[in-house]
């Protein structure tokens, strides 16, 4: 299995840093609530000094939306969504140990950090423009299709895992109580992004071995490489 950006991604955002991070032994009995606080600790520091908005990282994806022909203060990255949330509401809502500790990941670094159930992937994932006929599986139970260009995640069946690129994912890949097995990928398009994921990546890694006592395969995906080959999963 292979994760990827296809060529018009890569090439309409050039500054883009991925990391990306597989995660075997996932459960939903663990216990991320030191590590999680810690990283609210770091965004709460930051939104002290100025609203999510004027956060460089979140500036970038906001070019990045305009770019896609999308209104930045309507369709927001994942990031500046939970930014937004954290700062009304002074919490994140608690969903699973794993999406929890990412969540909180994702306000102290300002960069959307997606968490997948690597079991319900089919074939490769890819980042791309959709062609209008893939399948995407909202949190209301609906089944909607992406508009033609939008840039998604697809799998080999037609499955987009998320729509608008860092907008909102899919039910059908998102972790529960049964997930086994979990890809993480996180985001980055503004300058040292690459820098920064590196730290995410230490950190994040860190606390997942120390909440979930299990092992982890991390990469970065930088310019030009767009390409990540999972180990263990064809």
């Amino acid at each position: 299995m292979r994760f990827s950006y296809s060529t018009h991604v890569q090439q309409t955002f050039p500054a883009r840093a991925t990391a990306v991070i597989l995660i075997d032994e996932v459960n939903d009995r663990a216990d991320t609530s030191t590590a999680s606080e810690a990283f609210c600790q770091i965004a709460a520091a930051r939104l002290a000094g100025g609203p999510e908005g004027e956060l460089p990282e979140i500036q970038a994806w906001r070019r990045a939306f305009s770019t896609m022909g999308l209104k930045p203060t309507q369709y927001r990255c994942a990031a500046e969504a939970l930014l937004r949330r954290y700062r009304k509401e002074g919490s994140l809502p608690s969903l699973h140990p794993l999406v929890d500790l990412c969540n909180a990941a994702s306000i102290a670094f300002a960069v959307p950090v997606a968490v997948f159930d690597l079991d319900r992937i089919t074939g490769d994932l890819i980042v791309r423009q959709a062609d209008g006929t893939e399948r995407y599986a909202s949190f209301t139970g609906e089944i909607e299709h992406p508009e033609t260009d939008e840039i998604i995640f697809a799998d080999d069946a037609g499955n987009a895992h998320a729509r608008r690129w860092a907008n909102r994912q899919s039910k059908l890949s998102a972790v529960g109580p049964d997930t086994t097995k979990a890809m993480v990928i996180a985001e980055g398009l503004h300058d040292n992004a690459s820098d920064n994921l590196q730290q995410l990546v230490m950190q994040l890694g860190d606390a997942v071995q120390d909440s979930f006592g299990t092992t982890l395969t991390s990469a970065l995906l930088l310019r030009p490489n767009a390409v990540f080959q999972h180990p263990f999963k064809d």
